[in-house]
């Protein structure tokens, strides 16, 4: 039955291919959607089944699928483009990443420097891409019916993995598949990697996902695209029954994920849609239900495994929070001994595949250690405006476009933390369909600004 994932992996890529060559560009979502949520266990399946060759296909197929949709999008755009505040910002931050590829800073190859360009830059593209769609070229409703399918569908393999006790990963090759392509020994105590379990011993769980912080992440997706999707132009929320076992779908894997900086993300979206929409009943709700888990908390459950993650989370005791601050204390003293950097590859992926990462655990930091404190303030920047401006755009949009606008806001709100303690770009389900969510988004605002300015000055 495992041979179905990177089965589904490639009929994805067949399937988008076949929307796109009969003309509908937003095909390419279902790549995104089912292919990159498994893109992980699919490659290390096919490796354990003893396809290795095929791993080297497998991988850029992503990128060539960008790639190609934009050059579609762009031969075909008609009328006049006009060019917003972003993309001035993202079309800088890429040209001043690229611009390290070739400059021989740091002791990386340019291969090295290629990749790891890909790695935090290529967003630009994908965003640059849903730049170029037109809300109406896409039958939003289907495609984030699609993402809440793919939660639901995590959660029942979460559900497998709980009644087995058996990571996935261990029945995948996981381990196998990262020593050969990524000369990673095995670690922790289940033969996977550490993000795998937590210090006190609990398992977290990756579902089909790359590893359990991309899994945790995943369900913020499914709950922005949730708001979004059942949230009427009058704020009225209506959830029918798909949307009821989607919604607890993402609970049960923000749960058994373990991952801290997403369920208190996961809240935090929650708790900041109430506040945007005015449900009253769910801030109520959230606060008598913070203040009960409080007292359990204090007067229940103290001395338990339980309240030592906690107690230990945030007084930063555990090995995870304490290494986060080294990691992004060793960044920062990196970033100003370096200002202009140490190079593409020093810091994240490619780095980390030799035992030589600087810095890391954020971002931001990530960014700032290859190529400086200019891009670490751009690519700040860039988060900034993508959380400020569909927030100001909510009340001013209907249908469709507002749909978009709640999703994207909730996600930015959501990744405030992930962003803070991961590589977040590195989860790449996430990732594309956040920055192609942006791109369309910026594509609306950017179509209404105009005429908004017209009739402000007819009414003046």
């Amino acid at each position: 039955m495992l041979i179905l994932f990177p089965f589904i992996y490639f009929l994805s890529f067949v399937w988008a291919s076949k929307e796109i060559l009969k003309g509908d560009k937003s095909g390419m979502l279902l790549f995104f959607i089912f292919g990159l949520s498994i893109y992980t266990v699919s490659q290390s399946l096919a490796f354990e089944l003893g396809l290795r060759s095929i791993i080297s296909f497998m991988q850029p197929l992503k990128e060539l699928l960008v790639l190609v949709v934009f050059g579609i999008a762009v031969w075909n755009y008609k009328g006049k483009f006009k060019l917003h505040f972003v993309d001035y910002i993202i079309g800088a931050f890429f040209l001043y990443i690229v611009s390290y590829v070739f400059i021989p800073i740091g002791d990386y190859s340019f291969l090295e420097r290629l990749n790891a360009s890909k790695s935090i830059a290529f967003f630009a593209v994908i965003y640059a891409t849903g730049r170029l769609f037109k809300p109406q070229e896409i039958f939003l409703s289907k495609y984030f019916h699609y993402i809440l399918f793919v939660a639901v569908a995590a959660a029942i393999v979460l559900a497998y993995e709980l009644v087995t006790n058996t990571h996935l990963q261990t029945m995948t090759g996981y381990a196998d598949f990262n020593f050969y392509l990524y000369d990673q020994e095995p670690s922790g105590n289940y033969g996977l990697t550490w993000t795998f379990e937590t210090e006190n011993g609990f398992k977290r769980f990756a579902s089909f996902f790359a590893n359990p912080l991309e899994h945790a992440a995943a369900t913020l997706l499914a709950l922005s695209v949730l708001a979004g999707l059942y949230t009427s132009d009058s704020n009225k929320l209506k959830l029918d029954l798909f949307g009821k076992i989607a919604l607890l779908a993402t609970q049960f894997s923000v749960f058994f994920a373990l991952s801290r900086a997403s369920m208190v993300s996961y809240f935090a979206m929650i708790y900041v849609y109430a506040l945007v929409t005015g449900k009253k009943y769910i801030l109520h709700t959230f606060h008598f239900g913070l203040i009960a888990i409080v007292i359990y908390f204090i007067f229940l459950i103290t001395n338990t495994d339980i309240y030592d993650f906690v107690v230990d989370t945030l007084t930063f005791r555990n090995a995870s929070s304490l290494g986060h601050v080294l990691e992004w204390v060793t960044g920062i003293e990196a970033m100003i001994s370096k200002p202009l950097g140490l190079g593409l590859g020093s810091s994240g992926k490619v780095s980390g595949m030799l035992g030589l990462n600087v810095g890391g655990e954020n971002q931001f930091i990530i960014i700032g250690v290859q190529a400086g404190f200019i891009a670490f303030f751009t690519y700040f920047l860039i988060q900034a405006c993508l959380l400020w401006l569909p927030f100001r755009w909510i009340n001013k949009l209907k249908g469709k476009e507002r749909k978009i606008a709640i999703s994207l806001f909730l996600l930015k709100v959501g990744s405030i933390i992930p962003l803070l303690t991961a590589d977040f770009e590195s989860y790449i389900y996430i990732a594309y369909i956040g920055w192609f969510l942006s791109g369309l988004f910026i594509s609306i605002i950017s179509r209404k600004a105009k005429p908004q300015r017209k009739l402000e000055d007819a009414k003046n």
